[in-house]
């Protein structure tokens, strides 16, 4: 069975950081890209970080750059999004997905709402006061 379970979502202050968590099983992790995606209120999904497997790659949706960092430990089939400098527009459902990578999964997963996932998660609410 697959799963994908986040944590580490909660409050917190604006200027802040969180630290999710994606803990994957019954899937093969080295040969999947894994993503987060967020679904802010009122506002379509939003694909803001992914892993890529195929070549170690890392992509950012714009909004995020330079603020939030995504990594992977294979050895723990687990993938962490770092998230500084945490304004409330990041107040959101964070959740992650994963899908086989033939080296081209990450590129439409940020450029068109999180699009070419296999499996997905169940998220974590994120909430950022001002």
């Amino acid at each position: 069975e697959v799963q994908l379970m986040e944590s580490g979502g909660g409050l917190v202050q604006a200027g802040g950081s969180l630290r999710l968590s994606c803990a994957a099983s019954g899937f093969s992790f080295d040969d999947h890209a894994i993503g987060w995606f967020r679904q802010r209120p009122g506002k379509g999904r939003e694909g803001v970080a992914c892993s890529s497997s195929s070549d170690g790659s890392t992509h950012y949706a714009e909004s995020v750059k330079g603020r939030f960092t995504i990594s992977r430990d294979n050895a723990k089939s687990t993938v962490y999004l770092q998230m500084d400098n945490l304004t409330p527009d990041d107040t959101a459902e964070y959740t992650c997905a994963a899908g086989w990578d033939d080296g081209r999964k990450c590129a439409p997963f940020i450029r068109i709402r999180a699009f070419g996932m296999d499996y997905w998660g169940g998220g974590a609410l994120v909430t950022v006061s001002s």
